[in-house]
């Protein structure tokens, strides 16, 4: 019976030389053991079920026996090709059922077009689920792709794309797909999926980084197709895997595009360890903030505008989202100065109205960190304008004894200016940091002008005592040793000590006998600066 339907193993006899041939081998038969079994039930017309799991393997099995109809009619190739066509490709589930069996079944079944049948109907019922779902919920088809293969899944993607796929299909598919199939580095932001798994099964470790890449490198070309948390978790985990450079920055890229949408939950994603007790390298995060910062600045030169001081909402948004996101991590000890000061001056200073949140998070850092010396401190501080401070932050930081003692001047200076303007910035608190430079510059300004007038006094009174001096040194020469006639000059001498204005203060010094060795301490130099 098999002879009859076989031509393949009609052959192997025929050709065989053995003169009592009782075994042949078919270990090559796809599907295996199973299938022959299967063939072998219908060529002795024993009844066995088709189904969608096995047809596809039926199939490849018939074609490798050769049971076509042209030894047989009405042949077991025949048969698994009715099924396909009938039952199991007009439907989307079966369809992907059976591209899911053909992934062992590799390159037989792409041989007889099994695998390009399967994906044709899968992108065409898939576009239409998309738009006109017929089932509950929604998007009830991404779960079904996401037993695929990776390279499968490429294919029906591609076919969506050219069958006129919005992205945002396209990316609703693919977030299921990770979140199914890389569920503990994914979906599990506690980590605590990763702990079940062993750390160091490098072949775990290997498959994951491969379909991670393999997943990033079927991103649709739109930067706004992905929500930006799932891309956080996507880099956190190509972080972890320790995947290529390219990929890394891919998705770099991506999130920079959107970072005006981020939190502070999404950042700190990115930067700590699964387990959540150490930090990661922070140079995504600082690449991922820079290169919004430099989009921010083209799309200003192409608006004509300045960016310095007119920052958009989207570049204000992240400016704050990146203070508090500082105050996060400033509590751990790894994190140097420079770390620190390196994300905080990412951001321009123009995009701070206040910089309440940032100098939260100097604080937090300075208490984290209190072997700090001064110079240190000062270059943690030295990120932050003590001008942009609210009125309730320069309260407190005035009292900070945590603070570098310049930074507490500064505040307090800043007050007293205030308070000699007759402002009241709680009041007022839309009052602007320009207006207080402004005043600032006038301060300094009156100031400089009042100096220079005295110091032309000043060379004045020297130029008028010089004269004098000389005046009395030759009235002396010529009385020959006598005795001095009061004369016009000694008299307005005497008449200017008179009016001596510090005569009776403690800075008079023409009571004071000359003879009477007492030290006269020089009075301290005041500075008219704010620090």
């Amino acid at each position: 019976m098999l002879v009859a339907k076989s031509n393949y193993i009609r052959k192997l006899i025929m050709e065989s030389t053995e003169p009592d041939l009782t075994r042949i081998n078919l270990s090559d038969i796809p599907g295996g053991p199973e299938m022959f079994e299967k063939a072998a039930k219908f060529c002795y017309g024993v009844n066995f079920e088709i189904t969608v799991h096995n047809v596809a393997a039926l199939r490849c099995a018939s074609e490798y026996l050769q049971m076509t109809d042209l030894y047989c009619d009405n042949n077991l190739v025949g048969r698994t090709e009715d099924f396909l066509s009938q039952v199991a490709l007009p439907s989307l589930s079966g369809a992907i059922v059976v591209l899911k069996s053909c992934e062992d079944l590799l390159p037989m079944a792409e041989d007889l077009k099994i695998v390009q049948r399967c994906v044709d109907v899968v992108s065409v019922k898939a576009c239409n689920e998309a738009n006109f779902s017929s089932r509950s919920p929604p998007n009830w088809w991404t779960e079904e792709l996401s037993i695929l293969d990776v390279e499968f899944l490429g294919k029906i993607i591609s076919a969506m794309k050219k069958r006129g796929a919005k992205a945002l299909t396209l990316a609703n598919a693919l977030v299921t797909y990770t979140e199914r199939n890389l569920r503990d580095l994914v979906r599990d932001h506690s980590g605590n999926g990763t702990k079940s798994l062993d750390l160091d099964d490098s072949d775990i470790r290997s498959r994951q980084r491969e379909l991670l890449q393999s997943i990033v490198s079927l991103l649709p070309s739109e930067k706004a197709a992905f929500p930006i948390n799932f891309l956080c978790c996507l880099l956190r985990s190509a972080i972890f895997l320790k995947v290529s450079n390219s990929c890394k920055n891919e998705l770099e890229k991506r999130i920079s595009a959107i970072l005006e949408h981020v939190t502070v939950d999404d950042l700190l994603v990115l930067s700590f360890t699964y387990d959540g007790e150490r930090l990661f390298d922070l140079e995504s995060v600082r690449r991922i903030i820079s290169g919004f910062v430099e989009k921010e600045k083209t799309m200003a030169v192409f608006s004509g505008g300045d960016f310095k001081d007119n920052c958009s909402t989207g570049m204000q948004r992240v400016a704050k989202t990146v203070d508090v996101y500082l105050g996060e991590i400033a509590t751990y000890g790894e994190l140097s100065i420079s770390k620190f000061n390196g994300i905080a001056i990412l951001v321009p200073k123009g995009a701070r109205k206040v910089d309440d949140d940032l100098y939260r998070a100097i604080d937090i850092y300075l208490k984290a960190h209190p072997n700090l010396d001064e110079i240190e401190r000062e270059k943690v501080c030295s990120v932050m304008d003590t001008l942009k401070l609210s009125y309730e932050a320069r309260l407190h930081a005035s009292q900070n004894k945590r603070l570098p003692v310049q930074i507490v001047l500064h505040a307090l200076y800043y007050d007293q200016l205030k308070l000699r303007s007759g402002v009241d910035e709680r009041s007022t608190p839309e009052l602007g940091v320009g207006n207080t430079r402004h005043q600032l510059q006038k301060t300094d300004v009156s100031l400089i002008r009042e100096n220079e007038a005295l110091r032309t006094e000043l060379m004045k009174m020297k130029l008028f005592i010089s004269d004098m001096q000389k005046n009395n040194n030759n009235q002396g020469t010529s009385a020959k040793g006598g005795p001095r006639k009061p004369t016009f000059f000694s008299s307005m001498s005497k008449t200017l000590g008179k009016l001596n204005p510090f005569r009776h203060g403690s800075k008079d010094t023409s009571h004071i006998d000359e003879n009477v060795g007492v030290d006269i301490t020089k009075p301290r130099r005041r500075r008219f600066s704010i620090s």
